[in-house]
């Protein structure tokens, strides 16, 4: 018989969630079914039992999948099956796995995959704010070692008040949308996106969530005692000599200092100088004690680095660049330096630097989002491309990468909000990252606001990113926050903290903290300090363009947009699209139409003016409701013996009468020297009320001859 064991939370608007264990998945070393309102996630954790041997790092891999089948629809493609991870589900396992992989020991290497799944989906309560609870809930009933609990939720601010994990509706009314990620006393995980709020305001947010997940991590704590799993499997994944450790540091640390506190700006050259001090260490050994003993060498020695690196800082104010912690790298920048793209930037800061392209399209070239439990169409798209030779590696590139999809997922955030509303162009920016040394995807927002400005995209206002870092030692005071971090104060210090923002507030942040006991001091510190190196780098780009360019480039193409009455959206297309495609061949704009609140909007769009005039005006002439007593220059489509048939707009042909030809009679209509194909100027003098026949006239427009 199966006695599964339930634990609810109450959330503040009185929704409940529900953590069940004991009756689905029970051979994994955890499984919880997660439930709110009919959303539901099936976390299931497994651990290997020994780590693989010479494996010094967390081997976590964290999984995200949503089932088409949890809310009752079919895959697309071929096959109709769920297929690789879409961005969405690939930026939901880096939430978790951000907020999971610093709270395992330092010691445990062995291979843990968590697995989320979603099941089940009503389309009201957002999954991804739940999925970190759930995987929490799995690690609290397994034997896996792991200094949690922890939970994940959103909070987003709607009317000025914070809600804790909205629906999807409330979501969309929020100006604050932030995923914090949290054990019972300290942040660990922050990422999100504002419409340009203060500092004050985002640690308050925190701060709330903060409290919500307290919550979350007591229930976690009674379920794991519930299932009796309070004492964690043993390992023993670290052979250790103290006496070579020991060696090591006396041999090494006080030249690692000496490299660390040089203030060498070259990042290979303070690479090739700690390296030279390990391998000096290392040439006293022969191959037969180096076999046993150079894994061992290796950690010891980037332990004494590490130390060395943060002593230096804490002790000094000195940074491997010779920097002081507020001090931001040299900064230079340009635009316009590609002249295919619609617009181009390069963005430099030290050693980092992004070369950026923008592509203006027409509706055609929107992003279709075909998600679980999202559909729709996106206009602002961003990309970033992290080539291994911009960190000097020989390597291959193969496809994007989680990491790729994060980046540039952030960097989408920061900008997306400067986008006009109403701004007519699908844009697409691409970052490639040329050269990284700390913070690439801060520079990807700097270059893309001074390529989307040379483009000629009318944002509201300019965004800067900026990337802070911290050194704070457990049970020490001391503390430095450092501004627009290298990548190995990132690697070896204890937070990256990202903010981007206009010169009015802060557009987008994330932070992972890899220390426990971050105090709100510190947190606010490092804010408003990002602040200032904002503002510097806000400073540099508006130095570089102060606003948009007044035009686009020539080779863009160009938009214009149009309203039609809704009953006419059809006579545009015309029978299987036979109107829209005769008007785009033959005026070479590209023609979209859409039904939008009862309008029928058309974007009309090509390279050159004409081309867009010549479309609109057939356009037009379709749209337009024949007047009597206007003159229409029309197509003569065929002769009968009573008179001729005129096309005088697109789709409307009237009966210009072998007597309304001339003034004078004539036998046939070929007399009047009229035949097919011909273009002639007439008046349209009736429409028939039964019939809705329309009577054009020739001979109004002609001078009438004098009565003889």
């Amino acid at each position: 018989m199966i006695n599964p064991i339930v634990k609810t939370i109450e959330l503040p608007d009185g929704r409940t969630i529900t953590l069940e264990t004991g009756k689905l998945a029970k051979q994994a070393d955890g499984s919880v079914m997660l439930r709110m309102g009919n959303t539901m996630l099936l976390a299931t954790v497994c651990a290997a039992k020994d780590a693989v041997p010479g494996t010094d790092f967390m081997p976590l891999q964290v999984e995200y999948k949503e089932k088409f089948a949890a809310f009752g629809r079919f895959p697309g493609g071929f096959t109709k099956r769920e297929g690789r991870a879409s961005d969405y589900e690939i930026l939901t396992c880096r939430l978790v796995d951000r907020a999971l992989r610093p709270l395992f020991p330092d010691n445990y290497h062995a291979e843990v995959y968590v697995n989320i799944i979603l099941f089940s989906a009503d389309g009201v309560d957002m999954p991804d704010a739940l999925a970190g609870l759930a995987a929490s809930a799995a690690l609290a009933v397994s034997d896996i070692p792991f200094n949690g609990p922890i939970s994940e939720v959103r909070v987003a601010r709607i009317d000025g008040q914070f809600v804790i994990n909205p629906t999807f509706e409330q979501l969309e009314k929020a100006d604050m949308d932030l995923m914090v990620a949290a054990t019972y006393d300290n942040i660990m995980m922050v990422e999100g996106e504002m419409n340009e709020v203060s500092e004050a305001e985002l640690l308050e947010a925190m701060k709330v969530a903060h409290e919500a997940i307290k919550v979350h991590c007591k229930v976690q704590m009674e379920l794991t005692e519930a299932v009796g799993k309070t004492v964690k499997r043993e390992y023993d994944h670290e052979v250790n000599d103290d006496d070579l450790r020991k060696a090591v540091r006396e041999a090494c640390y006080d030249k690692a200092y000496a490299v660390a506190a040089s203030g060498n700006k070259n990042k290979h050259e303070r690479f090739d100088a700690f390296e030279a001090i390990r391998e000096e260490f290392k040439a006293q050994f022969s191959e037969e004690e180096l076999a046993e003993k150079a894994a061992l060498i290796d950690r010891y020695y980037h332990d004494v680095e590490k130390e060395a690196m943060r002593r230096s800082i804490l002790d000094e104010g000195k940074r491997l660049d010779g920097r002081k912690t507020t001090e931001i790298r040299p900064i230079w920048c340009e635009v316009d330096p590609l002249p295919g793209p619609h617009g181009s930037a390069i963005f430099t800061r030290g050693e980092t630097q992004s070369l950026t392209s923008v592509t203006l399209g027409t509706k055609l070239d929107e992003k279709i989002i075909d998600n679980v439990l999202e559909h729709g169409k996106e206009r602002f798209l961003l990309h970033y491309n992290f080539p291994p030779f911009s960190t000097g590696e020989a390597k291959a590139q193969r496809g994007v990468g989680r990491r790729e999809v994060g980046h540039g997922h952030l960097a989408w955030r920061a900008l997306k909000g400067q986008i006009p509303a109403d701004y007519p162009y699908v844009i697409r920016v691409v970052s490639e990252i040329l050269e990284s040394n700390g913070s690439s995807s801060m520079a990807t927002v700097c270059a893309g606001t001074l390529a989307l400005m040379d483009a000629g995209v009318k944002i509201k206002k300019p965004v800067s990113g900026i990337a802070m870092g911290l050194i704070k030692n457990p049970g020490e005071e001391k503390y430095a926050v450092l501004s627009d971090i290298l990548g190995d104060e990132d690697h070896l210090g204890d937070m990256d903290f990202k903010v981007t923002g206009t010169r009015d507030g802060i557009t987008a942040t994330q932070m992972d903290i890899k220390v426990d006991g971050l105090s709100y001091e510190i947190l606010e510190n490092a804010l408003n300090q990002a602040k200032e190196g904002r503002m510097h780098i806000l400073d540099k780009i508006t130095e570089t363009i102060a606003e948009p360019r007044a035009d686009l480039k020539e080779h863009a193409p160009r938009i214009e947009t149009m309203t039609i009455p809704k009953e006419f959206i059809g006579a545009v297309i015309g029978p299987g699209g036979k109107i829209i495609q005769g008007m785009q061949e033959e005026t070479g704009a590209v023609i979209t139409i859409e039904e939008i609140d009862g309008m029928g909007r058309i974007e009309v769009s090509g390279t050159n003016k004409k081309c867009i005039d010549d479309a609109m005006r057939m356009i037009k002439a379709i749209v337009a409701v024949p007047e009597v007593g206007e003159v229409y220059k029309g197509k003569v489509r065929s002769i009968m013996p009573y008179g001729a048939f005129i096309e005088f707009l697109p789709g409307k042909d009237g009966l210009l009468h072998i007597s309304e030809i001339d003034w004078k009679r004539l036998e046939t209509v070929e007399e009047a020297g009229i035949k097919e194909g011909d273009e002639i100027e007439v008046k349209l003098i009736d429409i028939d009320p039964k019939t809705g026949k329309f009577k054009l006239s020739r001979k109004v427009l002609l001078p009438r001859p004098e009565k003889k």
